[in-house]
């Protein structure tokens, strides 16, 4: 079993932080990891970060192991030209180490509340599922607390907490 890491462009660093993604297809040429090899997957902001790690499926793809997208990691000490390629074991180690484990899952309600003006209740929902689509992550705003303590709601917008509240605009 070999280790590897891949640094993702801005785009599929973007992608794979505001959507839920099992899997990471590998696009590089050349060599390639093996069924089994283990991937660190590295984001530039500006400087390298470690993001996740995953393992190589059979067909070829990456399949998410550990996340850290929100709390990314310093990639210090991983030399990777290209954007993509085997890494020392120490090294991997060493990064693999600082991952934080997988915590167990919570439940948290998350909702999109949209005015919408329609002649019916079918055709509300049509136009809600539209504008979702269209605005989407960069656009419109996810509210998100854990189920149970609802008072803690915090809103999102490409997938950072945002402050909504606009008479604290006015205060500055």
């Amino acid at each position: 079993m070999a280790q590897w890491a891949v640094v993702l462009s801005p785009e599929r660093f973007e992608a794979e932080r505001l959507y839920h993604h099992e899997t990471l297809e590998l696009t590089a040429t050349g060599a390639r990891p093996a069924a089994g090899d283990q991937v660190l997957v590295l984001a530039e902001r500006p400087d390298p970060v470690v993001v996740a790690l995953g393992r190589v499926g059979a067909d070829g793809r990456v399949a998410y192991t550990r996340r850290s997208f929100d709390a990314p990691l310093p990639a210090a000490g991983l030399d990777v030209g290209g954007g993509f390629g085997p890494v020392e074991p120490a090294a991997f180690q060493a990064v693999v180490d600082r991952l934080p484990a997988p915590s167990d899952a919570r439940t948290w309600l998350v909702s999109v509340d949209l005015p919408i003006e329609a002649d019916s209740p079918a055709e509300a929902v049509r136009l809600f599922w539209s504008y979702v689509r269209e605005l989407g992550p960069r656009e419109l705003p996810a509210f998100v607390s854990p189920s149970g303590d609802e008072l803690a709601m915090q809103a999102f917008v490409l997938g950072e907490e945002a402050n909504l509240d606009p008479e604290e605009d006015d205060e500055d």
